[in-house]
């Protein structure tokens, strides 16, 4: 495996630098001129892929094309050497990303005349290695796709049937949910993405070492393909329920679920908690001859934290990783239901994950005041953020207090570059100069009178949270690039009251990857908010031509005038 998470092309030759960045199932692109801003006939950049042990370049392409007759719009997506990107940075997400081996990306620069004839500049070359794990055999971080609202899932399953045959619309209903989808399988592995395909097969393996004990935490659990397979481990496996609100009754999901195990694992084998208020937890822990891994992060092992949301999850391997996750289960099983005793186990202090070269500890909640960990992650996010500041946080708009002061304090310093999701809109963050941080984005889609052409209405996925990650990245470009994430909503009820997991990596490669992701979904959320909240929306999404009359400007124009935009194009090229 190639140790390069970021890769410079080096064809001083080309007008534009280009820089690729790693992400876990996606590469990110970002261009720069090499000397003051572009010529106005500059129309984009083509973007094509040559696959590791390939031979043939695909193009990447473009749903957004030039002008047609009369101003027409063209509703096909075409090869970006025809309709370039128009835009500095691009992610990608390759067909085949787990394939071994360098994918190597061609980006073109392409200019036009005044009557649309392309022409193509020097291009440059960059190969990157995805590989399937962020550090094979170590760590690996998976992320669900997230992406229902989007145009990518309207053109590949939406025009099949409606959403509605994929997902339950109520939780309680998940364990006896049948999809009558056409394509449901195929939408199930596209829409679960690295983050479905690496917990299943985790479970699996599981399954197969005949002599590993399971120890899983769960708080939605309303998925019959996880529980299918708890099933299948007997009284090898303990589990813990969470029983707060809506998955108290009998007739949830959850209940339904705890029933099923007790007859498989035996019923002094499960455990219904929800600790000082939510057993929130998302942990799996397996200890085996053959299999010694834990899985933390976001994801809920159900159908809308597979399928619906954003989540991460982590896969971390070795008996001296998964030893914090198993002691912190053991001190769940014999104290959850007291978060007094919980907060004065070790579990509720920061442990090392002993892996090899990468700087990484886990905590656990509830703490106590006196090892309550917000504060202390509040004031590295104000005091120690020196170059940029990426987040996305579900739940943001309700938790006001220590986190969301330290990110306005890092937003009113010019110098620092912040971008941030939230799963709803977050008062108090509003930014008031025209060329200053944008509030943190929201999920949002193009429905009814608000879709411009050539897009189609896209779906909301049903009620509830789309944007479900909890995860800060500082200063991803330097050596002291750090990510906190896990289940932990950085919040006060998740500092001292919740069961939670809480993970803190201090490591390039993988403060790279969630950078990416954050990224991602700022791009694809930040044109939908403008959408929908403008007073005028825009009816036609087209390419822009070089400019031609008087008052005219570039379609760059604004990526060297707008000081966000700046600061944007200029870190990550």
């Amino acid at each position: 495996m190639s140790k390069a998470f970021e890769v410079v092309a080096k064809n001083a030759a080309a007008p534009f630098t280009l820089k690729a960045h790693r992400g876990d199932g996606m590469v990110l692109l970002a261009m720069n001129w090499r000397q003051g801003t572009p010529p106005n006939d500059f129309v984009g950049f083509g973007i094509e892929l040559k696959e590791p042990g390939g031979t043939r370049w695909w193009p990447v392409k473009n749903r957004l094309s030039f002008p047609g007759l009369g101003g027409a719009v063209d509703p096909n997506a075409y090869s970006t050497l025809r309709s370039p990107i128009q835009k500095f940075r691009w992610v990608h997400f390759p067909l085949n990303a787990d394939l071994p081996g360098p994918f190597t990306y061609r980006v073109t620069p392409v200019f036009s005349t005044g009557a649309g004839d392309l022409s193509f500049g020097e291009a440059q070359v960059v190969e990157i290695e995805l590989s399937r794990e962020t550090y094979p055999g170590r760590l690996n971080v998976a992320y669900t796709r997230g992406f229902v609202s989007s145009q990518a899932f309207v053109d590949r399953y939406g025009k099949d049937a409606p959403i509605a045959t994929l997902i339950p619309a109520n939780a309680d209903e998940g364990l006896t949910f049948v999809s009558t989808h056409p394509k449901a399988q195929e939408a199930y592995k596209w829409m679960g993405f690295e983050a479905r395909s690496a917990i299943l097969e985790l479970l699996d393996d599981a399954i197969a070492d005949a002599q590993a004990q399971v120890r899983v935490v769960a708080y939605d659990l309303n998925l019959p393909e996880i529980v299918d397979r708890l099933a299948q481990l007997g009284p090898r496996l303990r589990i813990i329920v969470d029983d707060s609100g809506s998955h108290g009754p009998p007739t949830s999901a959850e209940s339904q679920a705890a029933t099923i195990l007790s007859e498989s694992a035996g019923a002094a084998n499960v455990v219904r908690q929800h600790v000082g208020h939510l057993q929130h937890n998302k942990t799996v822990v397996i200890d085996g001859p053959q299999v010694k891994a834990a899985l933390c992060g976001s994801t809920n092992m159900s159908w809308r934290g597979f399928f619906v949301q954003s989540n991460n999850a982590v896969i971390v391997r070795g008996a001296k990783a998964i030893a914090p996750f198993a002691e912190a289960f053991d001190d769940y099983w014999n104290h959850g239901s007291a978060p007094a005793e919980f907060a004065a186990t070790t579990s509720a202090e920061w442990k090392p994950l002993g892996l090899a070269r990468i700087d990484s500890e886990a905590a656990f909640s509830p703490h106590s005041t006196a090892n309550a960990k917000l504060d202390a992650i509040a004031k590295d996010i104000r005091d120690n953020t020196t170059s940029s500041l990426l987040y996305s946080l579900a739940f943001l708009y309700q938790t006001p207090g220590a986190i969301q002061n330290a990110i306005k304090a890092v937003m009113e310093k010019p110098s620092l570059f912040v971008y941030g999701i939230s799963d709803r809109k977050v008062g108090g963050l509003d930014v008031q100069s025209p060329d200053g941080w944008v509030a943190p984005v929201y999920p949002s889609q193009l429905s009814g009178k608000g879709v411009p052409e050539p897009f189609k209405s896209e779906p909301t996925g049903g009620s509830g949270v789309r944007m479900h990650h909890k995860f800060v990245v500082i200063d991803f470009d330097k050596p002291t690039a750090r990510v906190y994430l896990g289940s932990y909503n950085f919040s006060t009820a998740a500092d001292t009251q919740n069961g939670e997991n809480l993970v803190l990596i201090r490591d390039r490669r993988v403060a790279a990857s969630y950078a990416v992701e954050a990224l991602s979904m700022f791009d694809h959320y930040l044109f939908r908010v403008l959408q929908a909240n403008a007073k005028k929306q825009k009816t036609k999404l087209q390419l822009a031509r070089p400019p031609s009359g008087a008052g005219e400007k570039p379609w760059w124009d604004e990526d060297y005038t707008n000081g966000r935009k700046i600061r944007d194009r200029e870190l990550f090229a």
